[in-house]
């Protein structure tokens, strides 16, 4: 199997929602790819809570498990997860929790810091290596996608909290995740289901800005890009695949870790495109990382050597993708 097959399935990041490798899994893994995702159910994430048959059935050691034989397959391996300081918990009480938002807002940096550096002490011990958290969007109008996952409405809070937690987990040699660029203080809809657009103008993402620069400075190692059309920053494309956000991340915010895309199977994102040729996009205007379920993992990663051998998908992006995702992750190792 040459590189650009290889390196294909390596900027994957494929989502099931148990601890089982299938057969296209492992050989996944044995063919190249490197990354996973420990997701969860639909009604989980619309709940913001692991069911009770999964909090009664999972132990540390079928994480353990499951790392061990991913371990066993693949170099450089990083399994992720959304660990959010308060929304989405999927090591539910495997590991420790920051309780509600009340007791989250009312704690001080150091304290923070040091409850998210246990939590991500206790996942390193489970094998996790990447935290798709924290959320920091700020949310100033309607969002029913983000109820009960953002950190406050005051972006001051946000990037208090947001800084000591990615510090915290970062300590303890877990890449953190802020999501999602370049915020959606205002949407029309869910994005996962619908086409759904963020309102406003681009001052009114100032804001939002502002929280993800301070995250910058803190160190983050990752950024996810949302999965809705942001028109105040770019009327054509969404976040996930808009070559002017991802520009502006790198560029204008001086962003230089991994560029995570967003589900690419969510339907503000596909917008009518397949699951393969939105990955073709999402790398060509410089994600690093794609999201996507576990199911088409070879099929896009197929479309990907496709682009890449017709000439529409430089391979030297695709490189630059894998050495991102690489260097950053290693650097907390």
């Amino acid at each position: 199997m040459d590189s650009i097959e290889r390196n294909a399935r390596a900027v994957l990041l494929p989502a099931i929602d148990g601890l089982e490798l299938t057969d296209d899994l492992k050989r996944y893994f044995d063919e190249g790819g490197r990354c996973l995702l420990l997701g969860e159910t639909r009604a989980e994430y619309v709940s913001r809570r692991m069911s009770d048959a999964r909090r009664a059935s999972e132990r540390a050691q079928d994480f353990r498990r499951l790392a061990d034989e991913v371990a066993s397959r693949a170099d450089r391996v990083m399994i992720a997860l959304d660990q959010e300081p308060t929304g989405i918990e999927r090591l539910h009480g495997l590991v420790p929790s920051f309780g509600d938002r009340a007791e989250l807002l009312s704690m001080q940096d150091e304290a923070i810091r040091q409850r998210a550096h246990d939590i991500g002490r206790k996942a390193k011990e489970l094998g996790v290596g990447m935290f798709l958290g924290p959320v920091v969007d700020v949310l100033t109008g309607r969002n029913s996608w983000l109820q009960g996952r953002t950190l406050d409405t005051d972006a001051r809070q946000v990037a208090r909290i947001a800084k000591a937690f990615i510090g915290g987990v970062q300590s303890a040699g877990i890449v953190a995740t802020a999501k999602h660029f370049p915020g959606h203080h205002d949407i029309t809809g869910d994005p996962a289901v619908e086409l759904a657009d963020v309102r406003g103008t681009a001052e009114d993402l100032l804001p939002g800005f502002g929280v993800f620069r301070s995250a910058i400075e803190a160190g983050i190692r990752a950024i996810m890009t949302g999965p809705a059309l942001v028109p105040a920053v770019d009327p054509q494309y969404p976040s996930s695949r808009s070559e002017k956000t991802i520009n502006m991340l790198r560029h204008d915010f001086g962003f230089a870790g991994i560029i995570v895309s967003d589900d690419i199977d969510a339907v503000a994102t596909l917008r009518g495109l397949s699951d393969g040729e939105t990955a073709v996009a999402a790398v060509k205007a410089g994600a690093d990382l794609i999201l996507l379920p576990a199911g088409r993992a070879d099929e896009v990663a197929m479309h990907i050597v496709t682009a890449v051998r017709s000439g529409d998908l430089p391979e030297h992006r695709l490189a630059d993708a894998v050495r991102n995702v690489e260097t950053n992750s290693d650097a907390l190792q």
